[in-house]
């Protein structure tokens, strides 16, 4: 039996191509195979580091029974979402349609033309066999109801992706909006609803660039709220930084152990703008962990950032990371290993499984003995075996990283995470870019054939933006518009939304387009933050044209599920606010780093910011921008409307204020 997925660039692909079933990538052989050998297709969907997954691959696709059934009755075809994140659209949105809930791994089986007509997700072995036997004898006896249901759910799939009318979002139903997501949250805990509790990473930026725009109060205490009871639960990693994917119940102490750049990304901003806008040492300590656990723990050689750490060590959940009292005594030594227990809540019965505990921290200890012992259980535990890491680079999330990383290098006063999102950008783009068309995925240098989604282009724009305001410089600009112009262009739809996929993309049985906000940005709320910051930055009308049309194209969205837009609402509190530009010119001497800390700290959602020596052409905004008597100074404008410059922080101040 060929190894079909042996050169696969998927590290989930490469998870089963030992498996006895014979497993093929997604691609038209496998189609065509299928109709030859007139069986359906059996889809398998899932992801590197999912818990689940591996657990239906241990019990069924590693059983020489099971695979026997599958390869002789069907065509078997293995999905790394993460990679194909367009195929995974479109088989969710029926594994949705048929039962009311979707996850991973998704199994669907579909007839030679694509199209689903059984559909769920794990399966344990013994229901998992029985399952094939139903579908064959269905596929064999009853092939006209087969092939009916499969018409009726393709027809379904395309009526999710018909679009919404365009509802623009005005004062008003921006603060129902923020109503709406104040009565869902957790007066208590922090977070929205119950368990499972995931970390709001969107809807927390949103209700800080409400605040930010109309000093609401109540959108500033849920924020801190559940800023401070994620940081502080075992959903955080208490000795390396870095966020779990979500806490299985609604207090944050027990994590689905897996870790995710997307998640770990957009939380680092949220933290950062936090402090910001608050100075907390709380939100800056985790800001500053957070920082550091990107580039350690998943830098890749080549410069990127890898996808995730699993949830599992060894097959089994949270090894690596739980702890019982007499562990931290065997590193600690009775006295600190006690005090230690009390500080991180480990006792004797346990939070987690087996007697163990995840960490959390709810008072801050001595700062000196904390570090001293945080370090040596750091040590303890990476000599413990450790979680698998999905290390293939995936174009999105590495733009969410550079974002992040830019922004906290200038926050943060740590020039390194500048020159990490610098050699992340520079990766992306010589590697991802292919014949001018962007690609989603990478792995050790080698870029897969997937080609880029909506996302992609629209994270990896606002990465590029931030990282250009970051250093100033120009090419970062100019590689966003472009990206941003081939979206306008393949992606658009005639109503200012945008489809998941390009024009000349794969035709899949249904284009997709969803325009909610899940664990990650939308494709098209990411395209309209991006297409908003550009046209601050240059004075593009076009584009600001855009960034409004795509926002309104999710507004009945919006206005209905808030918490299901909360990009698309971040993006629409800055459209609100209206471009706050700011140009500081001058030489790199004290007198122009004085007027950059006042304006990187200004918290309007609108802010952009330039930094340059004067009358530099290449910026539009540092463009015809003067020193003032010879000294550094401070240009603030709306809309491209400039107060007279400044030279003074204090000056500056006011002048943001204004």
């Amino acid at each position: 039996m060929a190894n079909r997925l042996a050169s696969a660039t998927s590290p989930y692909l490469l998870q089963h191509a030992d498996n006895p079933v014979d497993w093929r990538e997604w691609g038209d052989d496998a189609f065509a195979e299928a109709r030859r050998r007139d069986v359906p297709v059996l889809l398998s969907v899932g992801y590197a580091a999912c818990h689940w997954c591996h657990v239906m691959a241990h019990e069924s696709f590693e059983d020489a029974g099971v695979a026997a059934a599958v390869n002789a009755r069907f065509v078997a075809v293995k999905v790394d979402r993460e990679e194909r994140p367009d195929v995974d659209a479109v088989y969710m949105a029926a594994t949705t349609a048929l039962t009311g809930q979707g996850g991973w791994p998704m199994t669907c089986f579909l007839t030679p033309d694509g199209e689903p007509f059984y559909c769920g997700t794990y399966y344990p072995r013994e229901h998992f066999l029985a399952l094939l036997d139903g579908v064959t004898e269905a596929w064999t006896e009853r092939r006209d109801a087969v092939e009916q249901q499969g018409a009726a759910i393709t027809s379904a799939v395309a009526r999710t992706s018909a679009r919404l009318t365009p509802e623009a979002l005005d004062d008003a139903a921006l603060d129902r909006a923020v109503r709406l997501v104040a009565r869902d949250a957790d007066p208590a805990r922090g977070g929205f609803g119950g368990a499972p509790k995931f970390p709001p990473s969107m809807t927390l930026e949103h209700l800080l660039r409400h605040h930010a725009r109309t000093a609401d109060p109540d959108a500033l205490r849920i924020v801190e709220r559940t800023c401070a009871a994620m940081a502080r639960g075992g959903i955080y990693d208490q000795l390396a930084g870095g966020f779990a994917r979500y806490a299985v119940d609604d207090a944050w102490v027990v994590p689905h152990f897996e870790k995710m750049l997307y998640d770990n990304a957009q939380l680092l901003r949220v933290y950062l703008h936090l402090y910001r806008a608050t100075g907390s040492p709380l939100a800056e300590r985790v800001a500053r962990e957070s920082a550091e656990f990107l580039r350690r723990d998943l830098g890749t050689p080549e410069g990127g950032f890898a996808s995730a750490l699993d949830a599992d060590t060894d097959g089994v959940e949270g090894l690596t990371y739980v702890w019982t009292p007499a562990q931290l005594t065997a590193v600690l030594g009775p006295d600190d290993g006690a005090r230690a227990a009390a500080v991180l809540s480990v006792t004797a019965q346990g939070t987690f499984e087996q007697g163990a505990s995840t960490l959390q921290r709810h008072e801050d200890p001595d700062p000196d003995w904390w570090a001293g012992a945080r370090a040596r259980l750091a040590d303890a535990r990476a000599a413990r075996p450790q979680p698998a890491r999905d290390d293939k680079v995936v174009t999105a999330w590495n733009g969410l990283a550079i974002a992040a990383l830019a922004e906290a290098g200038i926050l943060l006063g740590v020039p390194d995470h500048v020159e990490a999102a610098r050699a992340c950008a520079d990766l992306v783009l010589s590697r991802h870019l292919v014949d001018g068309r962007l690609r989603r995925a990478s792995r050790g240098g080698v870029v897969g054939s997937a080609p880029g989604v909506a996302a992609d282009h629209g994270d990896l724009a606002e990465g590029l933006l931030a990282l250009h305001q970051a250093t100033g410089e120009v090419r970062w600009l100019r590689a966003a518009g472009d990206l941003l112009d081939t979206a306008l262009a393949r992606f658009g739809d005639d109503a200012g939304g945008f489809f998941d996929v390009a024009d000349d993309a794969e035709r899949l049985v249904s284009r997709p387009k969803d325009p909610s906000d899940g664990p990650e940005p939308s494709g098209q709320s990411a395209l309209a933050g991006a297409l908003g910051t550009y046209a601050a930055l240059t004075g593009s009308p076009r584009h600001r044209r855009a960034a409004e049309a795509a926002v309104a194209a999710a507004g009945a969205l919006a206005r209905q599920a808030p918490r299901f837009a909360g990009w698309t609402l971040a993006t629409a509190e800055a459209l609100a606010a209206g471009p706050l530009q700011v140009a500081v010119v001058g030489h790199d001497d004290e007198a122009r780093a004085a007027l950059e800390h006042v304006a990187r700290r200004a918290v309007s959602p609108g802010l952009v910011v330039a930094v340059g020596v004067p009358d530099a052409p290449d910026v539009p905004l540092l463009a015809e921008r003067p020193l003032v008597d010879g000294r550094a100074a401070a240009y603030a404008c709306r809309g491209f409307v400039c107060d007279r410059p400044v030279t003074t922080p204090e000056d500056l101040r006011q002048a943001l204020r204004g």
